[in-house]
C-alpha cells in the first residue's frame, strides 16, 4: 500500500466519524492538508463510505477559498 492510498483511507476513515457525529452538509479541508489532491478523488469517498452509518454521503468535502492563509485572514480579522 503506497503512502497516498493509506493517506486516503485513514482521511477517509476520520471524516466518516465526523460525518456520523455531526453529519454536516459540507467540510472544509484547511491548511496545508486541503492542497493535498488526493483527498478530493473518487478513491477519498469510497474510504469514507466503507465507514458510514448512512449508505448514502452527501457530505461534501471543500477547498478553503483563502487557500493556506485563512488563518492569518482570520486572525487578522480578531485585531479590527
Amino acid at each position: 500500500m503506497t503512502t497516498i492510498e493509506r493517506l486516503t483511507s485513514k482521511f477517509g476513515e476520520a471524516i466518516a466519524a465526523v460525518i456520523n457525529i455531526l453529519d454536516p452538509d459540507a467540510i472544509v479541508i484547511g491548511g496545508g492538508v486541503g492542497n493535498i489532491e488526493a483527498l478530493y478523488q473518487p478513491a477519498t469517498r469510497t474510504a469514507i463510505q466503507r465507514h458510514l452509518f448512512n449508505p448514502e454521503c452527501r457530505t461534501e468535502l471543500l477547498r478553503p477559498r483563502l487557500g493556506d492563509s485563512a488563518g492569518v485572514f482570520g486572525a487578522a480579522l480578531l485585531t479590527r
